[in-house]
């Protein structure tokens, strides 16, 4: 197993969330895009669930676990910014016919060929050879075409742009890259609404752990706390597979520095070796510590929630898992000031997107992990 926390040292507490940081994400523009999402059908807030006795068995005060199986048909957090986006490019086109594309290790791709469909648009997913049948299936499902390039995510990302420019097509990415940037914007975005969410239903964390990626949801998350809350806010952790730690690389040596490595990890949607430009640009300043976790971590914590009713996916429980090993070890507990007065956000950003592969890693399948809770 290979565990790492990295404590920031360009944290800055006291650093007002100035108009640097609004350009990338503001709580108006996350107002606009939870005004929009709250009109679509389905919609309600995702359950943010307290695990009272893993706040005992952890000795913290409480823990919140933001739970986005139930977020629409797509079982992930992805819907708030993959399909957002969509909405909101057709909409600055005038209604017109789009043909839109993306790079994806399963869900991203999942919530653009969603919205795609919504919107009446035709939607081309890459996925690299990692990505398993059923997250393909799962993409062609909504009417998407699905083409499998790349052995990485990063190399479908730079294939879909390709083929964006000789088309003319629209990419909706959730990284961006220099003169790539406003979609990418509109996604994190979308995803500020779980920090909204979770502060609505009585979440008043000290500390939120958050999954890495390429960086998006955990600078979305991070962005609504900090304008709303200034140097009060929480602290904020990201945590990433110990095999594709993009944004932890980055944090040690002060700029954006690509993961090393394979990238193979049971984290399916956090194999991303290279992080986004954007959400770096509010890390860098904004988050308390950087953390990698062991695929080990991140099935144990499955099944852990498994045992309290609820489905929490591979790359979903990552945040939760980061805690749980800081929790356990003294060392981190001090590092990150976590105490029995602590009180814990974990985003859990997806369920069983993947059943089979969910059903190999817990022993059994979603459905009966639910019938457990609602017993």
């Amino acid at each position: 197993m290979s565990i790492e926390l990295f404590i920031n040292p360009r944290f800055e507490q006291a650093k007002p969330y100035g108009a640097a940081e609004k350009a990338i994400l503001s709580v108006a523009a996350g107002e606009e895009a939870l005004k929009t999402i709250a009109q679509w059908p389905g919609y309600k807030p995702t359950p943010l669930r307290t695990l009272d006795a893993l706040a005992k068995e952890t000795g913290v005060s409480a823990i919140h676990y933001k739970d986005e199986d139930a977020r629409f048909v797509l079982k992930s957090f992805k819907a708030l910014g993959g399909a957002y986006a969509v909405e909101k490019l057709v909409r600055e086109n005038g209604g017109k016919p789009l043909t839109v594309t993306c790079a994806t290790d399963g869900n991203h791709g999942r919530a653009v060929a969603w919205g795609a469909q919504r919107a009446g648009c035709k939607a081309v997913i890459f996925i690299h050879e990692g990505v398993s049948e059923g997250r393909a299936e799962a993409i062609r499902s909504f009417g998407a075409e699905v083409r499998r390039e790349g052995k990485h995510y990063d190399d479908s990302v730079r294939r879909a742009a390709d083929v964006a420019a000789e088309n003319n097509w629209q990419i909706v990415s959730d990284t961006s890259w220099p003169g790539y940037q406003d979609v990418p914007k509109s996604v994190m975005q979308g995803y500020a609404l779980l920090a909204a969410e979770s502060l609505a239903q009585g979440s008043a964390p000290t500390h939120v752990f958050v999954q890495g990626g390429v960086g998006g949801l955990a600078a979305g998350v991070l962005s609504w706390f900090w304008e709303k809350q200034g140097a009060q806010r929480p602290k904020t952790i990201v945590v990433e597979p110990d095999r594709a730690a993009c944004l932890l690389a980055s944090a040690k040596v002060g700029q954006l520095k690509n993961a090393e490595g394979d990238l193979e990890t049971i984290m399916a949607g956090l194999a991303c070796g290279e992080a986004s430009q954007i959400a770096w640009d509010i890390l860098e300043h904004g988050a308390e510590a950087f953390m990698a976790i062991p695929d080990d971590a991140a099935a144990d914590t499955m099944r852990k929630l498994a045992s309290y009713g609820i489905v929490g996916g591979e790359s979903g429980v990552a945040g939760l898992a980061g805690f749980r090993i800081a929790a356990a070890d003294p060392a981190m507990r001090a590092a990150l000031g976590i105490d029995t007065a602590s009180r814990i956000l974990a985003i859990g950003t997806e369920g069983d997107t993947d059943p089979v592969v969910y059903e190999q890693i817990v022993g059994e399948p979603g459905e009966t992990v639910r019938k457990r809770r609602s017993a």
